[in-house]
């Protein structure tokens, strides 16, 4: 029979899993709540956590690394259970899944590992009220034995019953020193080819997510032999910072027919969201030297653009909206001009 060398498992892991933090040492920020975190395991007094912030910002990592502190591999599998609350969202996954791993308690535990169980339940705010108040009332019979991590994006979301039950954390988004680091590291650890500009795109693009680094990262290297910004915008499907700026010419100089044809040939031709675009005229405005009123003026238009998109309006119609504003703010400057 043949052999046939099978690579690590670990080889094909995507690098967000890859490069994930084993323990709270290897966190790359939050100082402060790895330290409280770290004296909770340490006192073997930990309380019940709820971890709220934007995505990407180590709020999943952080409680798994806790879990590994607090438990050896083996014991993972009856002393934790992980569910992700948006998978099932009513009240059955309180019912069915938590009590019933609640009610269970795990014999033969090493004389070092602590009894308590632990329950981590990603995306919480995507539970219904509902599930939240049977969670509750879960949270308080079973303190003695289960510790609970409640994980979200938006701490008003989850009601405040249970906020008044657990001691919060808010994970920020990462600052450029955090991240900086991490992505060189991994870049050293894959041999990769990124010049300076890559690395500036996949900054700016990732908005302080750690797993949107990664993620651009990996894409980029998979398509490329050399990472630039051309190709980082590529992967990511983003108009390039040249591409914003053509568009800005044309929305500040050409007739209102013109700008809508080929605002329109633009984000067709190059296949980029509109919503995209938005984002990225939304950045350059304001380093252009502009009266603060005409600013003001296009923000509000472009706000209210963006949230008509999110609705599900037609592009060809807002761009037409967004020409329109142009058109109003050049005739601002024109009438300021004229007034000095």
């Amino acid at each position: 029979m043949m052999e046939v060398d099978v690579p690590p498992a670990v080889i094909n892991l995507p690098w967000v899993e890859k490069y994930r933090p084993q323990s709270l040492g290897d966190m790359v920020s939050h100082e402060e709540i790895i330290k409280t975190l770290t004296r909770f395991v340490k006192s073997n007094k930990l309380p019940h956590l709820l971890f709220y912030g934007p995505p990407g910002t180590g709020k999943t990592s952080a409680i798994l690394a806790v879990v590994n502190n607090m438990y050896s591999q083996k014991q993972r599998k009856s002393m934790v259970l992980e569910l992700n609350a948006s998978d099932d969202r009513g009240i059955g996954i309180v019912r069915d899944e938590i009590i019933t791993f609640a009610q269970t308690k795990s014999l033969h535990l090493d004389k070092d590992s602590t009894d308590l169980k632990f329950v981590i339940l990603d995306e919480a705010d995507a539970m219904t009220k509902d599930a939240q108040n049977a969670l509750r009332r879960v949270i308080e019979k079973y303190t003695a034995n289960v510790r609970f991590c409640i994980i979200c994006n938006y701490l008003s979301s989850i009601i405040p019953a249970i906020q008044s039950r657990c001691t919060r954390f808010r994970f920020a988004p990462l600052s450029l020193e955090h991240i900086t680091p991490k992505l060189e590291y991994v870049i050293a650890e894959e041999k990769l080819k990124v010049t300076e500009d890559g690395k500036r795109a996949i900054l700016k693009l990732c908005g302080g997510d750690m797993r949107r680094v990664l993620n651009i990262l990996q894409s980029a290297a998979m398509a490329f032999s050399v990472i630039d910004e051309t190709n980082v915008y590529v992967c990511v499907g983003q108009p390039t910072p040249k591409h914003i700026e053509k568009i800005l010419q044309i929305l500040m100089n050409d007739s209102f027919a013109a700008c809508c044809r080929k605002l329109q040939e633009e984000c067709g031709g190059q296949g980029y969201a509109l919503v995209d675009v938005l984002t990225r005229l939304h950045d350059l405005i304001f380093e252009l030297d502009l009266p603060s009123n005409v600013v003001i003026c296009l923000i509000a238009a472009l706000a209210e653009t963006e949230q008509r998109l999110s609705v599900g309006t037609s592009d060809r119609i807002q761009i037409g909206g967004i020409v329109a504003a142009f058109m109003r703010s050049r005739r601002m400057i024109k009438e300021a001009a004229e007034m000095q």
